[in-house]
């Protein structure tokens, strides 16, 4: 009965259409076989929505498709440390400290409703992935609260007693201490740090991790970034644990400390100590720079080599070959196996009788993790460390090795026991360049097997096969090189605004005698330097490291102006989220990434690059002008500001000031120009080419400093003031004003002039750290410049009359 009531509810349908549609409506729907939605009144609307539901079924069961077979591949697992890494870069960009009990109760709101939907998926899914962000958000403050590292809040001339942690010589002959904070006098710190970095022009002969010094030092608290999105020394300082930097102001004495030693303090000064001497070591047989080269590649300790070698290393793309990363513990590694593979050739009843393979996979693995401690433990480090040891143990255990998988372990690690690291770029380099290379190879080998389907494989022989093998070499090299940095690229830009455009070339030539002559002599010198017999395999190593510093200086010779320019926050995250989804992704949903990747292209050539830069510290301003030259207020900048501005923006250019000394007020005002800063002996001042006059006031002694300011106030746009004590100079509606006081809390300034410059309301400012503070910036509070005072005066009584300054 069911049935016929069916059939007929069917017929009478299909009457219903005939009746109302047109011909070719109904022709259609016929082909096509689904019910029209619309009536005769809408034809072609109907016909639209006829011709695109079979489209969207298609396209929707493609998703799903998809969806699935990544799921079976297992790539939601490699979702993880992304969601992760996500909530770990969502906590330090936050502009004010989350409470505890806001990140427990969304913890266990979203664990809830994962819960309570169990019969909606994607409400599931979305409530898990949110979780898995605040799981990250949750390790970041952790974290923070773990470190809870004292910072000195405003800088200070004390006698400091303290134990030596570390030692590192300098290129300049100097050498840069690290030291616990035993005690301090003359003042005595009642906030004193814990740990400081400090250098020194000399140190006694002998001194070593774990001894007693002594002396007059200098304290400075860590400064802040020098633009607003640059390296951030304080928040780095407050995870290392450093409270403070400075220097000796005489040579440190050595002294002996009663405090006790912990074992684990012992241990790691022991370590520490083993480090320096294997560096020493180097530095003596390999000599020279080679020798601090070889220190680097094994030690991790860098210091000590020359700024230039740096810097040509820099602009040829070859930085890589000095960071402790993949290449060199898998090189390690590799040297290890077949070192240990071919001994036990030797021994062929041995062999057959024992798993000599798993054998030389242990050794391998021992010896990398000697690797990660001698190297002081980098992020690149661990997480080479970290996906070897999966894929060794997999071997000894007899199981298959995912390396795509094997990388977002290493990174769950990493994240979940320091999730600081998230931002800086030793992770963002060091992951995204492995994660480009594993999915590179990875669709390499998909289509080279796909192609060997259709043409079977012919084995070459003699000549040939040594020819096909130096091009797959070559091949290999390049291929690596292009896909690593291509990756890299991002973050190099994002955090130096550099670019290395003859980096393939460079790689090619470079890489072969990394990999064949510098880190197997380097494996081959640890291995016989307890017998003394290092001499000819660190000889072998410097030859290689001077061959490969010899490409990087040609290179950087042959390298047109490496500067880019500073990229926009939003361009690097659409961009970071291209490239997320082309690596872990294997099938058509790879085309995801392409509207991330248009719309970073577009937000990084739409780009506004700022007008105007101020140092933290009140004393250096530059004005970018038309041609992108900076024009400085100072004969003498501060070199690392300076370098890191000309690189934001994107240009080599610096053009000093003009002074003239007596030069009046008024006179200064009217001869302003816009090629350079004209200053007398009281304030600097320069015309923008959109009409806005900066102004930047260096003296302001307070009974003159009045009249300046009110003359500076109806004159220019823009007043930068080096003096905490002025607070507010200028009435409503005339120049806007930066003083040391502001900078002191609020950090470097980075400004952007309105299409009408003469108009100080369009003029935009923004400062590199926000109030309220998080935990690495709370110590700015405290200095005198943010407390509105001037610097410090000792005061003096002679006679029992006050001195001048008091």
């Amino acid at each position: 009965m069911g049935g016929e009531l069916a059939v007929a509810e069917s017929d009478e349908r299909a009457q219903f259409a005939v009746g109302t549609q047109t011909p070719e409506a109904e022709d259609a729907t016929q082909s096509i076989g689904v019910w029209p939605a619309r009536p005769v009144y809408a034809p072609v609307a109907a016909r639209k929505l006829v011709l695109l539901a079979p489209l969207w079924q298609t396209w929707s069961a493609g998703i799903h498709a998809a969806l699935s077979q990544e799921s079976s591949r297992g790539t939601l697992f490699l979702w993880l440390p992304v969601l992760l890494g996500g909530g770990a870069l969502a906590y330090f960009a936050l502009p004010v400290e989350p409470p505890a009990y806001a990140v427990v109760s969304g913890l266990l709101a979203l664990t809830l409703v994962a819960f309570l939907a169990s019969g909606k998926p994607v409400l599931r899914v979305a409530a898990l992935a949110a979780l898995i962000v605040l799981l990250g958000l949750s390790c970041a403050k952790v974290e923070t609260w773990r470190a809870a590292t004292p910072m000195l809040g405003a800088d200070v001339t004390t006698r400091l007693t303290a134990r030596v942690v570390s030692i590192e010589p300098r290129a300049n002959g100097r050498s840069r201490l690290t030291v616990d904070v035993v005690a301090t006098e003359r003042p005595h710190l009642r906030y004193a740090p814990e740990r400081a970095r400090l250098s020194a022009r000399s140190i006694p002969d002998g001194l070593s991790p774990g001894d007693g010094v002594q002396g007059l030092v200098r304290l400075m608290t860590p400064s802040g970034p020098v633009r607003p999105h640059a390296y951030d020394f304080s928040f780095e300082s407050y995870f290392d644990g450093l409270g403070a930097v400075g220097f000796f102001m005489r040579e440190p004495e050595r002294v002996e400390i009663d405090r006790p030693f912990g074992r684990a303090k012992w241990a790691l000064s022991t370590l520490q100590g083993l480090r320096e001497s294997l560096a020493e070591r180097l530095r003596s047989r390999v000599g020279g720079a080679e020798g601090e080269v070889a220190a680097a590649l094994i030690t991790g300790m860098r210091g000590g080599i020359p700024e230039h070698y740096n810097e040509d290393l820099r602009r040829a793309g070859l930085a890589h070959v000095l960071a402790i990363s993949g290449l060199h513990m898998a090189l390690a590694a590799f040297t290890i196996i077949g070192a240990a593979r071919l001994g036990f050739a030797l021994f062929p009843g041995f062999s057959s009788r024992h798993p000599v393979r798993k054998y030389a996979a242990a050794v391998a693995l021992l010896v990398c993790f000697f690797y990660l401690l001698v190297s002081g433990g980098g992020v690149a480090a661990q997480r080479s460390f970290l996906m070897l040891a999966v894929m060794l143990l997999a071997l000894l255990f007899d199981r298959a090795a995912l390396t795509m998988r094997n990388l977002a372990v290493a990174a769950l690690i990493v994240i979940v026991t320091t999730p600081h690291e998230v931002v800086g770029p030793g992770f963002q380099m060091s992951f995204s360049a492995t994660a480009a290379l594993i999915a590179g190879y990875a669709a390499w080998n998909a289509h080279r097997a796909k192609r060997l389907s259709r043409k079977p494989y012919v084995e070459r022989k003699g000549t040939a096969r040594l020819v096909h093998l130096i091009f797959i070499s070559i091949g290999g090299i390049a291929l690596t090189s292009l896909i690593a940095g291509t990756a890299t690229t991002l973050y190099g830009v994002w955090h130096f605004q550099r670019a290395s455009p003859l980096a393939l070339g460079a790689n090619l030539a470079a890489m072969p005698v990394v990999s064949l002559v510098v880190m197997p002599s380097a494996v081959a010198a640890i291995a016989t330097m307890p017998l003394n017999l290092d001499g000819w395999p660190l000889a072998l190593m410097g030859w290689g490291i001077s061959t490969v510093m010899g490409i990087a200086r040609w290179f950087s010779e042959q390298t047109p102006f490496d500067a880019t320019g500073a990229i926009p926050l939003s361009a690097t995250l659409s961009l970071t989220a291209a490239l997320a989804i082309l690596t872990m992704t294997t099938t058509r949903l790879r085309l995801a990434a392409l509207p991330f990747l248009v719309l970073g292209l577009i937000l990084v050539s739409a780009r506004g690059l700022p007008d105007v830069l101020v140092s933290e510290d009140a004393r250096l301003v530059a004005v970018r002008a038309h041609d992108g030259a900076l024009t400085v207020n100072r004969k003498r900048p501060n070199a690392f500001s300076l370098e890191n501005w000309l690189r934001a923006a994107g240009t080599e250019v610096v053009r000093k000031p003009e002074v003239l000394r007596g030069a009046g007020t008024a006179a200064l005002l009217a001869r302003a120009t816009t090629n350079h800063f004209l200053c007398n002996d009281a304030f600097c001042v320069l015309r923008h080419e959109r009409g806005a006059i900066i102004a930047h006031v260096m003296k302001t002694e307070l009974p003159t400093s009045r009249l300046l300011l009110h003359e500076l106030c109806g004159a220019t746009d823009l007043i930068v003031i080096n003096d905490a004590r002025i607070d507010r100079p200028c009435k409503a509606g005339r120049a806007q004003t930066i003083t040391a006081r502001t900078l002191a809390r609020r950090g470097s300034a980075e400004i952007r002039l309105g299409h009408n410059g003469s108009d100080p309301s369009l003029i935009r400012i923004a400062f590199a750290i926000s109030e309220p503070y998080r935990p690495w910036h709370e110590q700015r509070q405290f200095s005198r410049a943010a407390r509105g005072l001037g610097p410090y005066k000792r005061t003096r009584k002679t006679s029992g009359k006050p001195d001048k300054n008091s």
